[in-house]
């Protein structure tokens, strides 16, 4: 003979049910409150960008999204040569910020003759570069500035129209190209000084 044992399940009690719903109310306040700490954290040390012109092609395109670091240069880190930064405009800080590859440093004598640029007498290599720089001069980088040119040089107007970028108008460097994903590319790229021209 079979025997059957049914069990059955008490309702919950109101003081659990208004315990459940509490602890719901709880996990929900507390994502919430994580995910802010998690966006104003972020924000704290990166901004992300839309490149709006043509000027750093073929690096950065109109349209490309990059993340700027933004304590880059904090805690005595310096700019290097090479560097893509994103900075305040310097004639109008408060206009969209820009965005060029640091080519002369604080004291630097920037030469650009021929098509090439010299940095205190030597020709520095620029492999980001397809064409040649067409428009020349001289220029001494004063203290705590730098001098920035676009890569796209023949469709950048960069220090050698409107002068040097202060430290205090840097904004961060830009570290990834992360939209469109076919032009995902970290944007580190040191440029040496190359040995004189014989």
């Amino acid at each position: 003979m079979d025997f059957w044992h049914a069990e059955s399940i008490p309702d919950a009690l109101p003081d659990e049910k208004k315990a459940g719903v509490r602890r719901t109310l709880l996990d929900t306040f507390e994502t919430i409150l994580l995910s802010l700490a998690l966006f104003l954290a972020i924000n704290a040390v990166s901004e992300r960008i839309r490149v709006e012109s043509v000027s750093m092609q073929p690096t950065l395109f109109a349209g490309d999204m990059v993340i700027v670091n933004k304590l880059a240069y904090r805690f005595n880190n310096s700019p290097h040569r090479g560097d893509v930064i994103v900075f305040k405009y310097p004639p109008d800080p408060e206009s969209i910020p820009y965005i060029k590859r640091i080519v002369g440093l604080s004291g630097d004598q920037v030469h650009i003759a021929n098509g090439k640029v010299y940095i205190n007498g030597q020709l520095i290599d620029e492999p980001y570069l397809k064409v040649s720089t067409n428009r020349g001069g001289d220029w001494t980088v004063p203290d705590r500035q730098l001098f920035v040119m676009g890569d796209n040089r023949n469709n950048s107007r960069d220090s050698r129209a409107w002068g040097f970028v202060p430290f205090e108008n840097i904004i961060g460097r830009a570290e990834l190209i992360y939209l469109p994903p076919q032009h995902w590319a970290f944007l580190h790229q040191n440029i040496a000084v190359a040995s004189p021209e014989p």
